[in-house]
C-alpha cells in the first residue's frame, strides 16, 4: 500500500512539474516565407519537420516539375496533410524566400 501511495505521488509531482515547466524543446518561431520553387536545401530545413533529406526530395521533385500549387507538396511521398497544415502558412510560389528563426530576444521585444 504505502509503495503505491509513494508512485502515485511521485506521478503526481513529475505530472505537475511537467504542466508548470517552460518547454526545454519548444519549437522556435518562424517568420516569413518559403518559396518552393526556389528555395535551397538550407531554406527549407528551416521549415518545422523538413530534415536535410525531405528537403533534398522536395527539391529532386521540383527539378522535374515545378510546382504549380503550395498543395502539390504532398506529392511528395513523407508529408502528408498533417504535415502540409503546419508548412502551409510559410509557403509561397512567388517572391523571395525569407523564412527565418526569431531569435528570443526580439520576440521578447515584439510582445506588449
Amino acid at each position: 500500500m504505502f509503495k503505491q501511495i509513494r508512485t502515485f505521488l511521485s506521478l503526481s509531482t513529475l505530472a505537475a512539474a511537467l504542466l508548470t515547466a517552460t518547454p526545454a524543446f519548444a519549437a522556435p518561431t518562424l517568420e516569413g516565407q518559403v518559396n518552393l520553387n526556389t528555395a535551397t536545401v538550407e531554406q527549407l530545413e528551416l521549415l518545422p519537420g523538413i530534415g536535410p533529406a525531405m528537403a533534398k526530395k522536395i527539391v529532386d521533385y521540383r527539378a522535374s516539375k515545378p510546382f504549380q500549387e503550395t498543395n502539390h507538396l504532398v506529392r511528395i511521398k513523407g508529408i502528408g496533410p498533417k504535415t502540409f497544415a503546419k508548412l502551409k502558412q510559410y509557403l509561397v510560389l512567388k517572391g523571395e524566400t525569407n523564412l527565418r528563426e526569431v531569435p528570443k530576444d526580439e520576440l521578447a521585444t515584439k510582445q506588449p
